[in-house]
């Protein structure tokens, strides 16, 4: 009933003209550091153009993502409902369907791609704005629906689709094929397993035993090819665009002008020779490449803005997925990757802690935002939907756990969330509350002995000092919320056993 109402209140408000609305471009960055983005405190990786995005725009310091992995935090963004509501709580593989890690077996079999879909009732916010006049676009990846559900982009608000359906496929940068709309694009590579390593015989300090990871069709860049022609087809609507771009996600792959560019400011470092991701001659060169490519791209999409006249009255989104990925080809404390945050491998991606849900998030809109602005805000992935239902006016559902943050972009005052609340079934099943300053854990809550802890963020952002034992009162009151704040998950393989358990 509550879907019928909301579609109801949508097509009331009929469609609207593009000088009226706003475009909105949404670049969803793929397990980026807080830290890893120039504007943010990154000190080696060179970020020039989101960089200027900030210079022009705002900068939050306390906005986070949907979950400290993919799935779930882009089921977050597109759906409204945060981590206890959202029916996409974790990065489930649907492994009954066959061999679904294989890429031999997804390219024989498209059904053996993609992740679990989203109910065919669920509205994202891209079903909002198609059905309120936007022409609606994606490319990147998507994460929330195997082909040949209902759940793939098309069928959930996106007029045009170019990118990987599945987060399997987005392990390498030179798949098989991407997806087209609903067709599959078939590309100039071929498939090359983790498993398969460098050859035994293999030079490890020689580019050529390298080659077969670094092919023909890269589809970073094929997909912001897609994403240029998406902004220059010329439409009397506004459009939206959601570029989820799989970069700086492993595995380590980027444009070779950029890895020499590294290599040289770098200096030498020691090759990558694992099989978690593929191997690399220059591990530290190639994270930084990729990020600066993506830096690139963003420039390239501005550029585009100003030549076709949307720049003015475009808002422009940056933002990542989660925090940076723990993995052992990666230096998180050589790159800072969560700045101020916690390094530490337990307090980055994949944990609830501040290193895997904080995120860098900035909002560039020239019309309306003149100079810069730092905005401490407490904002989450949630808020974008009940942001976007503010840009056009119409009421927000009861069921939509976001807080619109355009008060903030049009300097008004802005409401303030009373909590934020997440959950996650991995890593021993987790909670999190941001209650105002304060930052509260539940971890172990597969097993009965859960841990609580407790922590002031304003004065230990890097969580490392447990106070639940000083503060009882707030403890009793984040104790409460936690209960409340969620409902059991719609999928046993997201539950918390010590709570959902029948």
């Amino acid at each position: 009933m509550r879907i019928i109402l909301f579609i109801l209140i949508l097509f009331s408000y009929g469609c609207s003209k593009k000088s009226e609305n706003p475009n909105i471009i949404y670049i969803l960055a793929d397990d980026l550091g807080y830290g890893e983005v120039g504007v943010y405190g990154q000190k080696i990786i060179e970020t020039p153009n989101i960089d200027s995005l900030a210079e022009k725009g705002i900068l939050f310091t306390d906005h986070y993502s949907g979950s400290p992995v993919c799935a779930p935090s882009r089921s977050v963004l597109m759906t409204g409902q945060h981590s206890g509501h959202t029916y996409i709580r974790d990065n489930g593989e649907w492994n009954e369907r066959g061999n679904v890690w294989s890429f031999q077996s997804m390219l024989d079999n498209p059904e053996l791609e993609g992740q679990r879909p989203l109910p065919d009732s669920t509205l994202t916010v891209a079903n909002v704005l198609q059905k309120n006049g936007y022409k609606t676009g994606m490319v990147g990846k998507w994460g929330l629906g195997a082909p040949h559900t209902n759940s793939v982009p098309n069928k959930k608000g996106f007029d045009f689709f170019y990118g990987y359906n599945c987060q399997r496929q987005a392990h390498t940068f030179y798949p098989t094929h991407l997806w087209n709309n609903e067709e599959r694009d078939f590309l100039d590579n071929y498939i090359v397993t983790k498993q398969e390593g460098l050859a035994i015989d293999a030079d490890v300090n020689d580019e050529i035993s390298y080659e077969k990871y670094n092919q023909k069709d890269y589809a970073p860049t094929l997909m912001h090819q897609k994403a240029i022609e998406f902004l220059r087809d010329e439409n009397n609507k506004p459009f939206f665009l959601y570029y989820a771009s799989p970069i700086p996600h492993l595995p380590l792959q980027a444009p070779k002008k950029w890895v020499d560019y590294y290599r040289k400011k770098i200096g030498e470092e020691e090759p990558y020779v694992g099989r978690a991701y593929y191997p690399n001659q220059y591990p530290k060169a190639t994270y930084a490449a990729m990020i600066s490519y993506l830096d690139e791209q963003v420039g390239e999409l501005v550029s585009v803005l100003k030549e076709t006249g949307q720049y003015e009255n475009t808002i422009i989104i940056f933002t990542s997925d989660n925090g940076p990925s723990y993995v052992q080809p990666l230096d998180l404390n050589y790159f800072e990757s969560t700045g101020f945050l916690n390094n530490h491998p337990q307090r980055v991606k994949g944990k609830v802690y501040e290193g895997g849900i904080r995120v860098p998030m900035i909002v560039h809109w020239p019309r309306n935002i003149k100079e810069k602005r730092v905005s401490n805000h407490i904002s989450s992935f949630q808020d974008f939907y009940a942001t976007v239902l503010d840009l056009l006016k119409l009421n927000k559902p009861n069921y939509i756990d976001g807080l619109s943050y355009l008060p903030t972009i049009l300097n008004n005052k802005q409401p303030k969330h009373e909590y934020l609340y997440w959950e996650f079934a991995s890593r021993g099943g987790q909670q999190a509350l941001r209650y105002g300053k304060w930052k509260a854990i539940k971890t172990n809550l597969q097993k009965a002995n859960d841990n609580f802890e407790l922590f002031d963020l304003e004065k230990d952002p890097k969580e490392l000092y447990d106070i639940s034992i000083n503060h009882p009162d707030i403890v009793k009151k984040i104790e409460k919320i936690l209960i409340e704040a969620r409902t059991r998950p719609a999928l046993k393989n997201f539950y918390l056993k010590s709570l959902d358990s029948d």
